[in-house]
């Protein structure tokens, strides 16, 4: 079975205010199994344009991937997040060639 992924792009308007929804998503996180491959850190955009930080999240599946973000935990913790960032997110299933 396929393993699904949160891509995301998001830029931070009040670090401090944001962290109140890092510490909100983590307990839905651990309710689906969602493992964090890429949390910030060093990159180069080499095309195009993109914010200013890159998560990319694993799940077991795209079903979990999916139940995580209509989570009632998630979007309680997303009505946090929303008044101090701008980003963009995708749910994609992964290759399972």
């Amino acid at each position: 079975m396929a393993k699904g992924y949160w891509v995301a792009h998001v830029d931070i308007d009040d670090m401090e205010r944001y962290k109140d929804y890092i510490a909100a998503n983590a307990a839905p996180f651990a309710e689906y199994g969602a493992r964090f491959l890429v949390r910030g850190g060093p990159r180069e955009v080499r095309e195009g344009q993109a914010r200013a930080r890159t998560v990319v999240i694993e799940f077991d599946s795209f079903e979990a991937a999916r139940a995580c973000y209509d989570s009632v935990g998630y979007q309680d913790a997303k009505a946090l997040r929303d008044p101090v960032s701008t980003g963009d997110l995708v749910i994609i299933e992964g290759y399972d060639g």
